[in-house]
């Protein structure tokens, strides 16, 4: 597994640029195999990245029926709730793609709605766990993501995996539900790593200065999952970290 670092300006060319790599890596997959399966991640520079995509007329050089879009992470909230990063997603490139990207191949946390059986975030992780083994291929828990997209919090987190919170140890499980996350909302569903080393690219995104000493502490060598989840976020081929130069101030001053 190699890991790359990749530093940019600001936020603005990071997202811009992260989008760029994205759509040309979505054509250099799906000239070698389909379905080719994208995590999205949420976040400022995660839908900023999406929204660049969304506006790209580069996209229209990817095959969106041979796309299957997938999460590291909800926020367990009722359907269009406008701090769901599905919602954002939306917004920001599912909405711009239209018809070009079926409706079936969209496969977002199960949202809050006790009605539908979705009544604890309990619920909608075997849910989603389930939906994940039903592409998946035979004996396999979930289908391979080509890439597996996250942003980072400031103190170090990945997904809905937080220091010191019991979701980093959850292991022999493809999903978890989080409570009392240190950043509302408080219910959650996340992957979990195992599910998370499975894929064969994992991009961290990171920028600001208030994200520069977690990044410094997820790239030093022996980092602690329990400290800086972010480190512990790698992929089984490559591990790209895509940065601006305030969040790498810490690792270049050092």
């Amino acid at each position: 597994m190699t890991r790359t670092v990749l530093v940019h300006p600001d936020a603005q060319v990071l997202a811009e640029a992260t989008a760029a790599r994205l759509l040309t890596r979505l054509i250099d997959l799906q000239s070698g195999h389909s379905p080719v399966h994208l995590g999205l991640t949420g976040g400022t520079v995660g839908i900023a990245t999406l929204a660049a995509i969304g506006r790209s007329p580069v996209r229209h050089a990817v095959d969106w029926t041979g796309v299957h879009l997938w999460w590291g992470d909800e926020r367990f909230l009722p359907d269009g709730d406008p701090d769901r990063n599905e919602t954002q997603a939306r917004e920001a490139l599912i909405g711009p793609l239209g018809d070009a990207l079926p409706a079936a191949n969209v496969h977002p946390m199960p949202a809050l709605d006790p009605g539908a059986g979705i009544a604890t975030p309990e619920d909608a992780a075997a849910a989603y766990a389930a939906e994940l083994k039903g592409l998946a291929a035979d004996g396999a828990e979930l289908p391979v993501l080509d890439v597996l997209m996250f942003g980072m919090g400031p103190d170090g987190h990945v997904a809905s995996l937080f220091p010191g919170h019991p979701g980093v140890g959850v292991s022999g499980v493809t999903t978890t539900a989080v409570h009392d996350s240190p950043k509302p909302p408080p219910l959650r569903v996340s992957l979990t790593f195992d599910a998370i080393h499975t894929a064969r690219e994992v991009w961290v995104v990171a920028a600001g200065a208030e994200k520069a000493g977690a990044v410094a502490s997820a790239l030093a060598p022996g980092t602690p999952a329990s400290t800086t989840p972010a480190a512990h976020a790698t992929g089984a081929e490559a591990t790209l970290w895509l940065v601006d130069a305030a969040a790498i101030a810490e690792v270049a001053a050092g």
